[in-house]
């Protein structure tokens, strides 16, 4: 029996996925997870160390762990590593000057061997935001379409007015769930070309 047969049966029975959501200080991961549980918004506080939040969605329970993105915890994002199933990169669209430490954090994690595989979803957060970078900007200043090792997708989004937050995390749950699970969530070739031209014309970008 194959590791990876060994692997799908195992979590086959919990049906359980465990995912991080790491990003720069300040680019609102706390706030997406409030916004996605229901919980108010209201003088969220930057993370000092790390949160675990539990939703349900398609099915599937999603252990999410929520790291603290200031440059001096960066160091210990890797203490989280173990097991992850999907990466959420969480960018904030309005913040400029620090686009191109966030590309370089992000390709470090992407070099991560326990990161190997994992699946990669890129809130591109605060587009509710005047001035705030377009979902092609960041997509090309963060390389994306460089990434070879990692299925992966970008999403517009707003923590504040929720747009996108839902769309985001429904393709993480599909692509984990049909890479580990015997049955995923599936859709037929027609659906699924139909979805991927509303995505364009709705801020998504997924890798091919």
């Amino acid at each position: 029996m194959g590791l990876l047969t060994i692997i799908r049966k195992n979590k086959a029975k919990s049906k359980e996925m465990r995912i991080l959501f790491l990003g720069l200080d300040n680019a609102g991961k706390t706030t997406i997870l409030k916004t996605l549980s229901g919980q108010s918004i209201q003088g969220v506080s930057p993370t000092l160390g790390f949160e675990i939040k539990t939703l349900i969605r398609d099915g599937y329970t999603l252990n999410i762990w929520d790291v603290g993105g200031q440059k001096t915890l960066r160091p210990y994002w890797r203490n989280y590593f173990e097991s992850t199933d999907a990466v959420v990169w969480v960018v904030d669209s309005s913040d400029h000057l620090r686009l191109r430490d966030c590309g370089a954090e992000l390709r470090g994690l992407l070099n991560e061997d326990r990161l190997a595989g994992a699946t990669l979803l890129v809130f591109a957060n605060k587009q509710d935001l005047s001035g705030s970078l377009s979902l092609e900007q960041i997509r090309d200043a963060l390389e994306l379409n460089r990434i070879q090792s990692h299925k992966w997708n970008i999403q517009s989004c707003s923590a504040v007015t929720s747009e996108g937050l839902e769309q985001g995390m429904k393709w993480v749950v599909n692509e984990v769930a049909g890479r580990l699970y015997w049955s995923g969530l599936k859709s037929d070739s027609s659906t699924s070309n139909q979805q991927n031209q509303h995505d364009i014309q709705n801020g998504v970008t997924v890798s091919t």
